[in-house]
């Protein structure tokens, strides 16, 4: 019996981790991925586990048997493998108010679908303590008892950190991956009880008929968006595809922001991707067919690719992309499938890093909303940057803001400052983005707008570069303050972003 309670041990060890991993997936979908989010996860899983320590440790002196831990472990799987279903109109709910960004009514939801966690996990975290006691029976063994216990739940803590992110969700979704480890815990607290016994009681049987049933007919929709013609989840991304009027719209996650748009009849389509555009014509006399070679940090579904094949006419593209189901969805929803355009599924710092080219502009468009990815907003990335641009190339990078709160906006150019010689921003209209373009050599505004004059008169100019430059010479602001340096070692993007976006809730504010 040893042995088998060390199997389940393992195996609680795992449902553990995996529910903690599932929970962060079944309300990033609708709450984002933020590191609130994670940080009041992973704070509420631990008070659960503790909750179940102290109670399991008494409970376990009273009735220290095995069929007390095999059911406690049965009601926890079973209840662990519900959530999902029980949270699914919460969560539906939350989508639609955060689309509406109804503050209260999305924070009610995150309360009630955390609730839910709390009997599971407080289940799940009963079994260590029940083991223990029940395979005491040499008390000048308790230490190496206890230390087996939790060093074998350990191993499977860490075999369920892997299993839910690497490999279920994305094959089976965040729904069934649920069902797979509530199942397979319900399975072994029923063997359980059958070697305590010799008999399982038809009180549990309707468990296992209930989780297959949730699994056979309950719904695997995560968000019935209007609009929507196809869902998916990967390794890094709840990932949604919308339709409207012919063109197509990619969200991820909360689906606060459109990461990538199609319409077969047109490029234009504002938002942040046409103004990168703009970016090479800060130096003197340039044309068009002079851009040669691009990189793109953040490709998703490729828009800023099309827009930028169309507009540069002899451009080679090399496009990072992290997300492999991204490039997926881009290259059967969204038409990314351009001759001139190398897909690379690699983090963009190392992709850059290692590439052999110099480009002439180096986009960087690789939000995972709310946050830039940290080390991508370094000294450190921005010498890479420059390092693998032209002479004469240019960085151009998207940036968030709230309509009073500039602080990103002035610590990148801070930083960019370090290794570029001149630094422009520009605010796109309706919206709470703006574009960094930072030159290697020195320029003005003078020499853009002399390029547009130009170009206006030219009859083989892409109207998009025309708008594209309009706007940002219609829109550029103040320069940015100077403030600190971010490094590899300090980039407090996570602080500043956390602090912008909760007083601009706590503002009321909703709009531009």
């Amino acid at each position: 019996m040893r042995n088998y309670l060390y199997f389940t041990v393992f195996v609680s060890g795992m449902t553990t981790l995996a529910a903690e991993f599932g929970a962060s997936r079944l309300l990033g979908n609708a709450f984002g991925t933020s590191n609130i989010v994670w940080a009041v996860i992973i704070g509420l899983i631990l008070m659960y586990l503790t909750a179940g320590y102290f109670i399991g440790g008494k409970w376990a002196d009273r009735s220290p048997y095995a069929r007390t831990l095999y059911t406690i472990l049965a009601w926890g799987a079973f209840t662990l493998g519900v959530v999902p279903f029980i949270a699914s109109p919460v969560l539906r709910l939350a989508a639609n108010a955060f689309d509406a960004l109804e503050i209260g009514v999305l924070a009610g939801a995150f309360v009630a679908v955390l609730v839910l966690f709390s009997v599971p996990v407080t289940l799940l975290g009963m079994a260590s303590p029940f083991a223990i006691r029940i395979a005491l029976e040499d008390k000048t063994r308790v230490g190496n008892v206890a230390g087996t216990i939790y060093g074998v739940s350990t191993i499977g803590s860490f075999l369920g950190s892997f299993l839910p992110t690497l490999v279920l969700i994305p094959l089976i979704g965040t729904t069934r991956t649920f069902l797979i480890f509530s199942g397979g815990l319900l399975l072994v607290a029923l063997g359980g009880l059958w070697l305590a016994e010799r008999k399982i009681s038809s009180n549990f049987v309707w468990m296992v008929v209930g989780l297959l049933l949730l699994a056979v007919l309950g719904q695997t929709s995560i968000k019935n968006t209007p609009g929507q013609i196809y869902e998916t989840e990967s390794a890094y991304n709840y990932i949604q595809v919308l339709e409207f009027d012919g063109g197509r719209y990619l969200r991820l996650n909360e689906g606060q922001g459109l990461h990538s748009e199609y319409h077969p009849d047109t490029l234009s389509y504002g938002g942040p991707w046409q103004q990168f555009l703009s970016a090479p014509f800060f130096y003197p006399e340039r044309n068009p067919h002079d851009v040669t070679r691009i990189a793109i940090i953040g490709l998703a579904a490729g828009t800023t690719a099309r827009q930028a094949a169309a507009v540069f006419p002899n451009v080679v593209m090399d496009g990072w992309e992290i997300d492999p189901k991204i490039v997926e969805v881009g290259r059967r929803y969204f038409d990314m499938n351009l001759p001139n355009l190398n897909v690379y599924v690699q983090d963009g710092r190392l992709g850059l890093e290692r590439s052999p080219y110099q480009y002439d502009l180096i986009v960087v468009d690789a939000y995972r909303p709310p946050y830039i990815p940290p080390h991508l907003t370094t000294q450190e990335f921005f010498t890479i940057a420059a390092n693998h641009l032209k002479p004469d190339g240019v960085l151009a990078i998207n940036v968030g803001r709230t309509p009073t709160d500039r602080r990103l906006i002035d610590g990148l150019a801070t930083t960019i400052s370090t290794r570029f010689s001149s630094l422009y921003v520009m605010d796109i209209p309706q919206t709470f983005n703006s574009i960094l373009y930072a030159t290697l050599q020195p320029t003005s505004l003078q020499d853009f707008l002399a390029n547009l004059a130009r170009l206006e008169q030219a009859e083989d100019v892409h109207p998009l570069l025309l708008e594209s430059m309009y706007l940002t010479a219609a829109h550029l602001a103040s320069p940015p303050k100077q403030t600190i340096v971010f490094t590899d070692d300090r980039s407090p993007i996570e602080w500043l972003t956390n602090d912008l976006i909760l007083d601009y809730l706590l503002s009321g504010s909703s709009h531009e």
